[in-house]
């Protein structure tokens, strides 16, 4: 094939492209993904899991994705937060319910491999065109359109290309999208283990000097594990035995979760940060990592982009319905004033508390411990909190509203 034309041209396969491909298809748009081929066993070796918001677990019943996801998902129905410095001020527990907010959970906790292939397998049901491709060779923006080449020489066109191709993207650097990048002194060990004593469907977080240590309920009596290290710690603990892994892992859970009695793989990622100067630009549209990187803190970052998925096909469903280009500036302006507040302010307050149980400077962690007290002693203040982290700045996207089924057949319909 020497080259493809459609509307819009998603790059990149990971559940972020992958969602925002079929939320452009809820809206009407021809969508085509350019990405490697779809490898199972590449997806199943992802040993990550994904706290999903109810709002993303909306976006998926709507695009006909939930049913297949169900079954290895756990409800979350609390948070607990344990100050865990060892330090002279430590501050009180603090339990955050989902039904203070008059919810039964404040959203479920998947495995990404499960998410990956039900978003997989809802693509390929939606017919959606995928161009294999070793690597993108050149994104080329132009008044009229936008030119995908690919390694292996085919080129597609579209009005619209969608950067869905990670922290290093080079769609983003096409569109000629400034980035700011920096790193943390801190490795996150991701696994999964088993234990005798029920979580509950509670999660905990241990604010640690290193960094959070999380524990998040899986279904039955397992948990997924985001263990923040120093990194020459985290490589030693990755290179541990199960059994001796268990055992250190053992120590600050402090019985928590009763024996822990088997581990899956451990697979170590390096934390770093990333902010985009625009959400998008000459016809390129950022989602996910190509926009947004910060810490497995508070369950924000896929949220964020699926977020970034919904608020893009809401933008372009308007423009179409309007007649307009739906990559011209008026709707990548639109998405960008929509998607800012809600990346800005996750990224900032993330980013806050991260280095704030890395610094060691006294009046900080005063603050912190006075911060935990007032949770731990004021409902109102509890449920204030619990809002902000499960509700996005402004509207809800229509795809994250609540339906009556799938959007299969019926397009999105703009506000």
């Amino acid at each position: 094939m020497a080259g493809l034309t459609t509307q819009a041209v998603v790059i990149g396969a990971g559940p972020t492209g992958l969602t925002a491909a079929l939320a452009l298809c809820a809206g009407g748009v021809e969508v085509a993904i350019t990405a490697p081929p779809y490898d199972r066993a590449l997806s199943e070796a992802d040993r990550r899991t994904t706290a999903l918001l109810p709002g993303s677990v909306e976006l998926l019943k709507n695009l006909g994705v939930w049913a297949a996801c169900e079954r290895h998902a756990a409800p979350l129905e609390g948070v607990r937060l344990v100050d865990d410095r060892g330090g002279l001020l430590r501050a009180p527990e603090v339990l955050f319910k989902a039904q203070e907010v008059g919810r039964t959970s404040f959203g479920v906790n998947i495995p990404n491999a499960a998410l990956n292939a039900a978003l997989y397998a809802q693509v390929s049901a939606e017919r959606v065109r995928w161009q294999a491709t070793s690597a993108v060779a050149a994104v080329e923006p132009t008044e009229d359109g936008v030119a995908v080449s690919l390694a292996e020489g085919q080129r597609l066109k579209g009005a619209l290309a969608v950067a869905a191709d990670g922290r290093a993207s080079n769609a983003r650097a096409a569109a000629g999208i400034a980035i700011r990048v920096w790193n943390y002194d801190q490795t996150a060990i991701v696994t999964t283990f088993q234990h005798t004593r029920a979580h509950a469907n509670i999660t905990t977080e241990l604010h640690r000097r290193a960094g959070p240590l999380t524990t998040v309920p899986l279904p039955g009596d397992a948990s997924s594990l985001v263990w923040v290290e120093k990194p020459s710690l985290a490589a030693r603990l990755c290179a541990l035995e199960t059994a001796l892994f268990l055992a250190e892992l053992a120590a600050p859970l402090q019985g928590l979760l009763g024996s822990l009695c088997a581990a899956g793989p451990i697979a170590a990622y390096p934390l770093s940060g990333l902010t985009a100067a625009r959400m998008a630009q000459n016809r390129v549209a950022l989602v996910g990592e190509s926009a947004h990187v910060i810490p497995p803190i508070g369950a924000q970052g896929l949220n964020l982009g699926l977020r970034d998925a919904a608020v893009l096909a809401e933008c372009v469903a308007q423009a179409l319905a309007r007649g307009e280009d739906i990559g011209g500036s008026a709707t990548l302006e639109a998405y960008h004033r929509a998607r800012t507040p809600d990346v800005m302010s996750r990224t900032l307050s993330v980013d806050a508390l991260n280095r704030s149980l890395l610094d060691d400077f006294l009046p900080l962690h005063a603050l912190r411990g006075l911060s935990l007290h007032v949770l731990a002693n004021s409902a109102p203040v509890r449920r204030l909190l619990m809002r902000g982290g499960l509700e996005a700045p402004g509207q809800l996207p229509y795809l994250m509203q609540p339906r009556s089924g799938p959007l299969r057949g019926r397009k999105l319909q703009s506000p």
